[in-house]
């Protein structure tokens, strides 16, 4: 028997998605449904559609059987439930502390150097960040790394989402007495790109982007509500064109009127689907220094088979490039060659050198090219600003 085929939702044939497809009625019959206890029979408990782990989970995963029980559970939590798992003790608050203290001692450092540090989502000056912070804790105090990463849960619910092979990056946030929320967003990757960016991927796209990533944040510090801690909207990962949706008035307000804050204490752990939309709170206490820190766990798959030297191959085209343009090549022959020959990605980069300048993301090794063709630098200008690039996005720690 032939399938039926797939009603397209607009004359795109449903490959590309747009803002026309955000509607708000259709993301509220999304997100307005209950979590249901009986569907997870491994959580403590569901509070405000947010599901609690960690009363029984020891024992839970203690045989391998259990572990995938566990594991499968998680899976469908963060796709098909409200995409978001608390993880209550889930650190030690001693080890906890200990980390605490390296990243606020890092940070002060960086502080007394001049280095200025900014957030993607939340206004300059509301809180500080430590990015690079796993390497710079691996370097400064290994016992304290190994004490804090040897933690399974971090293992746990990162192998549920993306199986084995994944890297972790750890990038602290400390919203300060007084801080004010972020506006409500999805991560990286889709979400950290502006909407004419973003609009270009096609819809299997956005689909996929949610499973390359899984997003988690650890209590350093209690937490209570007055504090800030993030707020969430239960369900909204399931919304198919919520990338398009960021920004619009209507779902903000609604995000607004609508989202989960739930208090935390030191040592708990959230993970939660990067499409879900999401924001740190405003800091409306006068001395609590709110600390997290953000671990994005990446799949091992968001990487090519061969390496290639894309600096040295910008570097040997660029001369041809120029006289081509000169020539009147069309440009978009060029574009085409830029975007075989050049990095188009602006991640990984070291966010304490190569910074965003009014805009989400720091410019990318392809944009650099083509900037410098369409501005027609010389071959020397373009080598050095190129070469400064490349040191930029390298680590900042010295072997």
């Amino acid at each position: 028997m032939t399938a039926a085929p797939v009603r397209p939702r607009s004359g795109s044939f449903g490959a590309w998605l747009t803002r026309d497809d955000c509607n708000l009625q259709d993301f509220r019959a999304v997100v307005e449904v209950e979590t249901d206890a009986a569907d997870y029979p491994h959580a403590d408990r569901v509070e405000r559609g947010v599901l609690f782990y960690g009363e029984t989970l020891a024992d839970d995963v203690a045989t391998p059987e259990g572990r995938r029980a566990v594991q499968a559970e998680l899976a469908y939590a963060l796709m098909d439930g409200p995409g978001i798992v608390v993880f209550k003790k889930a650190f030690e608050p001693a080890v906890v502390d200990r980390a605490t203290a390296v990243i606020t001692s890092l940070i002060e450092e960086q502080k007394s150097r001049g280095v200025q540090t900014g957030d993607h989502f939340a206004k300059p000056g509301s809180n500080d960040r430590l990015w690079s912070a796993l390497e710079k804790l691996a370097v400064t105090d290994p016992e304290t790394f190994v004490d804090y990463f040897a933690n399974d849960v971090v293992n746990l619910v990162s192998v549920a989402w993306l199986g084995p092979n994944y890297q972790i990056v750890s990038d602290p946030n400390v919203v300060n007495p007084g801080g004010t929320a972020q506006t409500a967003h999805r991560d990286y990757h889709l979400g950290f790109m502006d909407l004419d960016l973003a609009g270009q991927f096609p819809a299997h796209v956005h689909r996929l982007s949610p499973v390359l990533t899984l997003q988690g944040a650890v209590a350093h510090v209690d937490m209570p509500v007055e504090t800030g801690p993030t707020m969430y909207l239960p369900h909204s990962q399931k919304y198919e064109p919520g990338y398009m949706a960021i920004g619009l008035p209507e779902f903000q307000e609604y995000f607004e009127q609508n989202y989960v804050q739930l208090p935390l204490e030191k040592g708990d752990a959230v993970f939660f689907n990067p499409a879900l939309l999401h924001g740190a709170g405003t800091n409306r206490t006068t001395d609590v220094k709110r600390m997290a820190n953000l671990l994005q766990v990446s799949s091992a798959f968001g990487r090519a088979m061969g390496t290639v030297d894309t600096e040295r191959v910008s570097e040997a085209l660029y001369a041809t490039l120029r006289a081509r343009k000169a020539a009147g090549a069309p440009e978009k022959d060029l574009q085409n060659v830029v975007a075989a020959a050049a990095e188009g990605y602006a991640f990984p980069t070291n966010l304490d050198r190569d910074k965003p300048v009014g805009r989400l993301t720091p410019e990318s090794q392809a944009e650099l090219v083509w900037r410098a063709l369409q501005e027609d630098w010389d071959e020397q200008a373009f080598t050095a600003e190129l070469a400064a690039q490349t040191e930029r996005r390298r680590s900042s720690l010295a072997r």
